[in-house]
């Protein structure tokens, strides 16, 4: 049995060929996305 990683596809281009910014949080919108939590790791984890 083997792994085999996830591997993210190719970002979207826009009609243009330009890259498509739909996938990213620009700073206009930013108040509107709430931030993640703080990752708290354990020790040994």
């Amino acid at each position: 049995m083997t792994i085999q990683a996830i591997k993210p596809g190719p970002k979207p281009k826009k009609e243009d060929g330009s890259d498509d910014r739909r996938q990213r949080v620009d700073p206009a919108t930013k108040p509107k996305h709430p931030t993640l939590k703080p990752h708290i790791h354990k020790p040994k984890d």
